[in-house]
């Protein structure tokens, strides 16, 4: 999605900024050091060794920006997240105390090399009692200042990459509850002129009209739920979620006043779970695929069927969660209804990126004689 690119492109914008001003640092400290120095000696060499260093903590970023931190802020999976975490630091603390500069230089106070080339005026050997002191306060070998900073350095490095990936998913998660808001609009307008249109009302008033004469306890009860599925469609349609009973209701009243327009030739067989659990989902999510396969798949010449079948399990492991699996396979026609209906599988595929992101699984197979829509979406 576009917001999903630009968030990505904002985000590395800023990492790329921020750590070329990290490793531009050392090239202008040293500058400015020769500019005022004439003494001192603009070294590439001495760039280099502490760009080695940089590239060490690049390296460690880069790992946990791409592979790590989404772990944590976008599958919340903690302690997988800390358990490696705690490993790459170990493994930094290793090679710090294995490569940090050699005891004999530390002991002796050897200047840097630049240090070496700036004059002195007075040199004098070191006095024994010196070397007893320094040993006598020299610090243990695993607590040295010099690995104590990097590891410090390290886990700042860390916390920042977390600081601002959850700066960024926060701006993109506004402007998506945004876009959301504004969509769950769009899609009750484009319902109410598309979905339930007038030509779709005369046919079942036409229908409701000849089973006055014929059985009219039936008429009753097809005008009853006529207005459910308007009421429904009115007051629940702008809705952020409805319970599942209530969209259950609605497609069984849609398919019931479906199959007033059709022979017995159409199999139209529709499996809803007996027990409904206590959960919601976005309203008028599934409807959409139904009336898809009732437009595009029903023939008047041949034999048709539609069969929806929805689920409520918890069949994902990884992820926990009750999980809605909706199964809808229906026949193709020669040569499909024509009358316009729905808002279209591409609205549907937008609305289920907005809801889910990529949360969820949509699997689609247009077969030669059949078309089967299988959706399974998280239930809150």
């Amino acid at each position: 999605m576009r917001w999903m690119e630009e968030k990505k492109r904002h985000e590395n914008l800023t990492y790329l900024a921020l750590w070329g001003m990290l490793f531009a640092v050392p090239v202008l400290s040293l500058y400015l050091r020769s500019v005022n120095n004439p003494a001192f000696d603009f070294e590439w060499k001495e760039v280099f060794m502490i760009w080695k260093q940089f590239g060490i903590y690049l390296g460690i970023f880069l790992i946990h920006h791409l592979f790590l931190a989404p772990l944590l802020v976008y599958k919340q999976r903690r302690a997988l997240y800390f358990s490696i975490v705690a490993v790459i630091i170990g493994g930094f603390i290793v090679y710090q105390c294995s490569n940090r500069p050699s005891e004999r230089r530390a002991f002796n106070h050897e200047p840097p090399p630049h240090e070496q080339r700036e004059p002195s005026h007075r040199q004098h050997p070191p006095h024994p009692h010196d070397f007893k002191e320094h040993r006598r306060h020299r610090p243990p070998v695993m607590v040295g200042q010099h690995d104590i900073i990097a590891l410090i350095i390290l886990i700042l490095m860390l916390g920042m990459n977390i600081g601002i990936k959850l700066y960024f998913k926060s701006r993109y998660d506004t402007k998506q509850l945004m876009a959301l808001e504004k969509k769950n609009l769009e899609q009750q307008l484009e319902y109410l002129k598309y979905q339930i249109n007038p030509h779709f009302f005369m046919n079942t008033l036409n229908n409701i009209h000849a089973l006055v004469d014929i059985d009219p306890e039936k008429a009753k009860d097809t005008i009853l739920e006529l207005s459910k599925m308007m009421r429904f469609v009115l007051y629940e349609g702008d809705k952020k979620g409805v319970p599942l009973s209530r969209e259950f209701d609605f497609i069984r009243n849609y398919v019931t006043l479906m199959r007033l327009r059709y022979t017995d030739k159409v199999d139209v067989q529709v499996n809803l779970p007996a027990e409904v659990p206590d959960y919601q989902l976005p309203p008028l999510m599934l409807i959409t695929f139904i009336e898809n396969a009732f437009k595009h798949g029903i023939s008047y010449q041949h034999d048709s069927f539609v069969h929806v079948k929805i689920e409520v399990r918890d069949e994902r492991k990884e992820v926990r969660g009750i999980w809605l699996c909706f199964h809808c396979r229906n026949s193709k026609a020669e040569k499909p209804n024509e009358e316009q209906g729905g808002v279209g599988l591409a609205n549907v595929r937008q609305r289920l990126n907005l809801l889910y992101g990529e949360n969820y699984t949509l699997n689609i197979q247009d077969e030669p004689d059949t078309y089967n829509v299988e959706l399974q979406i998280p239930l809150t």
